[in-house]
């Protein structure tokens, strides 16, 4: 029998690869096509889209006749009419096992599409339909099949029974520029489509059941719920990131012998992940280097702290969603949409930032104790002599935006290559970021925060005191920047209760 393996290239293969239990998000698009929706299942990139319809696919089969295409191979047959035609013909006679006429026209395809579903129930799977959305070809086709469907309900003709789009983005939203001469048009071909509103991502339950899988046939007794829930943490269900850690966990950590896994495993195996070349981290990069106003966005949210309403209609925000880098929080705000992102976004924030003058100041091996454990008083004080050396006739504006940053950029030298940190934005008047470093056996929670007055500081202290509880831990650290003309480049200790607050004014 084959060993399975964790797969995150191409479609997944129950016999072959560890997979998450998909039969109830099946049931629910089953459910579309039953009820004779046309829908489009526009997710990112490495969502499981192809996957999903494999398995989709496999469960049609059983009670209609399937039409599968994938417009990826086909790219060069949108070059002539005719061509796309006979191609699309091929797909008929392959799936559903029938000679059909060669055609030259959409409209003789239209007419064949009719005397086919006259006594047949047909489906229609198409995957990356986008990548010739730019086509005027394309267009026409989904006007087509959009006056077939209209045909239908006016019970005037019969069409496909469903139609099934898959790609990054929305067609039925699409507004594509066609140029017809001097003339412009806007088209909008595929408004016919359901609302499609099946969650693919995954849940802690469902992340457990590939976890089981895994468990079972290597005779195991891991901790699916606690290692489920840490997958969870930093995922938030975004299938291809839970693959690649639990890949990474397998392959890489553990190659010499299964064991079971623990929360720590999980952990290295983000750090890993984080050093990962990978497509869509790729994709990533290129988005927001390709998009300054993307890159506004995200900056403003992840190092500024500043609360935006998440409103769909705004061409940004929708241009983020459907990468799937941003969501709704639930104060309605957009948050980026998983801790991974935010990590990948944070390095290559802070690999534009220069630290060229940072070399004197955070030379690792100055902050490492005997018991190879981070001073981080030592850290926060000599990023404070920094600053003051460096930065104190910068003006406030310009603090104000890349203070934060350039913390991180002075942290990541020194924790680099042992430990490994995470950030959490904490939206509020002081835009508190809290962030969380786990260096060898030892953990520290540092927030940053700006000055709003003492008011706000006590207030902050008590923050970060509930947090350490959270954390169980007594230890913490505050670094505050302050803007004020006067301020004093200091730094206090606090007790509160059993918690010791060490905190730096910059």
């Amino acid at each position: 029998m084959m060993q399975k393996r964790f797969n995150t290239t191409g479609v997944c293969i129950p016999r072959k690869h560890y997979m998450v239990d998909i039969s109830k998000k099946i049931d629910e698009i089953e459910k579309f096509v039953d009820e004779e929706f046309y829908f489009v299942i526009n997710r990112p990139r490495q969502f499981g889209k192809t996957t999903t319809l494999n398995e989709l696919y496999k469960r049609l089969s059983c009670k209609y006749k399937v039409i599968r295409m994938d417009f990826e191979l086909i790219g060069e047959d949108f070059e002539s009419e005719e061509r796309f035609c006979n191609t699309f013909i091929n797909f008929m006679c392959r799936f559903i096992n029938m000679d059909v006429k060669k055609v030259s026209t959409l409209t003789e395809l239209s007419y064949t599409i009719m005397d086919l579903t006259k006594d047949n129930e047909i489906i229609l799977i198409i995957d990356e339909v986008d990548k010739n959305s730019n086509n005027r070809l394309f267009l026409s086709f989904l006007g087509m099949l959009r006056s077939l469907y209209l045909s239908r309900e006016q019970e005037l003709s019969t069409t496909f029974k469903s139609v099934i789009l898959a790609g990054v983005y929305d067609i039925k939203n699409l507004k594509i520029k066609v140029k017809y001469y001097s003339e412009i048009r806007y088209n909008s071909p595929w408004n016919i489509a359901v609302n499609f509103n099946v969650d693919m991502s995954f849940s802690k339950k469902e992340i457990s059941t590939m976890l089981s899988d895994y468990n079972k046939e290597n005779n195991l007794l891991l901790d699916i719920d606690a290692i489920s829930k840490e997958i969870y943490k930093f995922t938030s269900g975004y299938p291809f990131l839970i693959s690649r850690i639990c890949q990474i966990v397998d392959g890489d950590l553990l190659c010499e012998g299964k064991r079971e896994w623990t929360v720590s495993d999980i952990q290295k195996a983000v750090k890993l992940l984080l050093e990962d070349k990978n497509t869509l981290f790729d994709d990533l990069i290129k988005n927001l280097e390709n998009n300054s106003k993307l890159y506004e966005c995200l900056y403003n949210i992840l190092i500024c702290g500043l609360p935006i309403s998440y409103n769909i209609n705004n061409p940004i925000i929708d241009l983020g969603h459907m990468f799937g880098y941003l969501k709704k929080d639930e104060n309605n705000n957009i948050a980026v949409s998983n801790q991974i992102f935010k990590e990948v976004i944070y390095n290559y924030m802070i690999s534009k930032t220069d630290t060229m003058s940072m070399s004197k100041y955070n030379f690792k091996d100055n902050f490492i104790k005997e018991d190879n454990s981070l001073d981080m008083e030592h850290v926060l004080l000599r990023f404070q002599q920094f600053m003051k050396e460096n930065y104190s006739s910068r003006d406030m504006e310009f603090l104000e935006r890349q203070g934060v940053l350039l913390f991180l950029a002075f942290i990541k030298p020194i924790i680099n290559g042992v430990g490994f940190d995470y950030k959490e934005v904490q939206i509020s008047e002081e835009r508190r970021l809290d962030i969380v470093i786990q260096y060898n056996k030892c953990k520290y929670v540092i927030e940053t925060k700006i000055w709003h007055g003492d008011k706000a500081h006590k207030k902050g202290l008590s923050q970060l005191k509930n947090y350490l509880e959270i954390e169980g831990l007594n230890d913490g650290h505050l670094l505050i920047f302050n803007f004020n003309e006067n301020k004093q480049y200091n730094n206090s200790r606090y007790f509160i209760e059993d918690k010791n607050i060490f905190e730096v004014v910059i």
